[in-house]
C-alpha cells in the first residue's frame, strides 16, 4: 500500500499553534479535576506541543470525555475550499499620495502587482478566489505601506526585501489546507512597509459567524 498522504483526509492536516493551545487547556483542565497527575500533564503537553497533525492531536485527549471537541472545530473548518477559477480582476493595484483597498469577493489574476507610493494599499485576500492555483504578487512600497492578508486555507510563500523599512511575513509557509491556492509575494519595500499577515480572530459573539480582525 501507497504511503502517500490523502489530501483531503482531516488527520493529515497541518495543525497550528491556536489547535495545540486548544487541546493544552483541555489537559490542564483534566489536571485540574485529578483525572491526570503532574507526570501525565506534562508528557502530554510535550505530545501536544510536538504535533504536526490534526490525527496526532486526537489520541491525547481521547481518554478524558473529550475525544476531539478540541480538535474537531479546526478540522470540520477546515474542509477544502474550492478557490480556484473564474474571470481575473486588475493586475494592477496603484496608490500614488492615495489608497487603494481590494477586498471582499474578487479574483486575483495569476500575476498581481501592487504599488504604494506615497500612500497604502490593502490586498485582502480573505473572500478572495484565484484565477490559477498559484498566484504572483509583485509589490513596490515607497514612503507608502502595503498589507495583504491571505486565508488560513492559502500557501504563502514571502521573498520580498525591505531597504530601510520591512518587508514582514507574519505566516507560516506550511498550509493548512493541502492542495489548495498558492500565492508567491516579492517585491521591495524602499523606505516603506510591506505586511503579510493571517486574519486574527476577535471573540465570537455568534458562534456560527466569528469575526475577524487584521
Amino acid at each position: 500500500m501507497s504511503d502517500e498522504l490523502v489530501p483531503n483526509d482531516p488527520g493529515q492536516m497541518r495543525a497550528s499553534d491556536a489547535d495545540r493551545e486548544r487541546v493544552a487547556q483541555v489537559l490542564h483542565k483534566a489536571a485540574a479535576e485529578g483525572r491526570l497527575d503532574l507526570h501525565e500533564l506534562d508528557e502530554r503537553l510535550g505530545a501536544t506541543y510536538s504535533a504536526k497533525t490534526y490525527g496526532e492531536l486526537v489520541p491525547i485527549t481521547a481518554d478524558l470525555g473529550v475525544p476531539s471537541p478540541a480538535v474537531l472545530p479546526a478540522i470540520q473548518q477546515a474542509a477544502p475550499i474550492d478557490r480556484v477559477g473564474g474571470t481575473p480582476g486588475s493586475s494592477v493595484s496603484f496608490a500614488f499620495w492615495s489608497g487603494c483597498d481590494r477586498k471582499g469577493d474578487w479574483v486575483v489574476p495569476a500575476h498581481h502587482s501592487a504599488i504604494a507610493i506615497m500612500g497604502g494599499i490593502v490586498l485582502d485576500l480573505t473572500q478572495a478566489r484565484f484565477a490559477s492555483a498559484e498566484t504572483t504578487i509583485n509589490v513596490f512600497a515607497f514612503w507608502g505601506g502595503v498589507d495583504i492578508i491571505v486565508p488560513e486555507d492559502v500557501t504563502v510563500i514571502v521573498s520580498g526585501v525591505g531597504f530601510m523599512g520591512a518587508f514582514e511575513n507574519r505566516t507560516t509557509i506550511t498550509p493548512s489546507i493541502p492542495g489548495g491556492p498558492v500565492v508567491r509575494i516579492n517585491g521591495l519595500a524602499l523606505m516603506a512597509g510591506v505586511d503579510v499577515k493571517r486574519p486574527k480572530r476577535k471573540k465570537i459573539k455568534n458562534k456560527n459567524k466569528p469575526e475577524l480582525e487584521y
